[in-house]
């Protein structure tokens, strides 16, 4: 990203999120802030507010909380390596992020103990179940 893209002025949350990669659309970025996945500077946000650098973001997705103090602004989408110029991470954040990702590793994936098939039994379970 060249010093022309960076700049200081205000920019809408929807398109920095987009930009810093934390979402691969800017719909996808508009949509989290309305479902209350982004919080700036401890409140609500909406898509179109305007953040500058010095501001704190914490941003849900899914099981995992990031919590980043605006650096930037950029206008355009870049490498990851230089996107991730435009935040810096709390350490507590990265801390419980980590601690949640190993304990996701630990755990047995959902799916491990389903083998193939169902048998007869098992389709007549399903069956029962379904009401079919």
């Amino acid at each position: 990203m060249s010093d022309e893209h960076l700049n200081d002025e205000p920019q809408r949350i929807d398109k920095w999120l987009w930009a810093a990669r934390f979402f691969k659309t800017r719909s996808l970025a508009a949509k989290a802030v309305d479902g209350g996945k982004v919080r700036l500077n401890g409140a609500p946000a909406k898509p179109a507010r305007a953040i500058k650098p010095g501001d704190e973001l914490a941003i849900r997705l899914g099981e995992l909380e990031w919590v980043v103090e605006v650096r930037a602004l950029s206008a355009q989408r870049g490498p990851a390596a230089q996107a991730a110029l435009l935040y810096a991470e709390r350490e507590d954040s990265r801390a419980r992020r980590e601690a949640a990702i190993a304990a996701r590793k630990v755990q047995a994936h959902p799916g491990a103990s389903v083998k193939g098939r169902p048998t007869k039994k098992d389709r007549r379970l399903i069956h029962r179940f379904t009401g079919s």
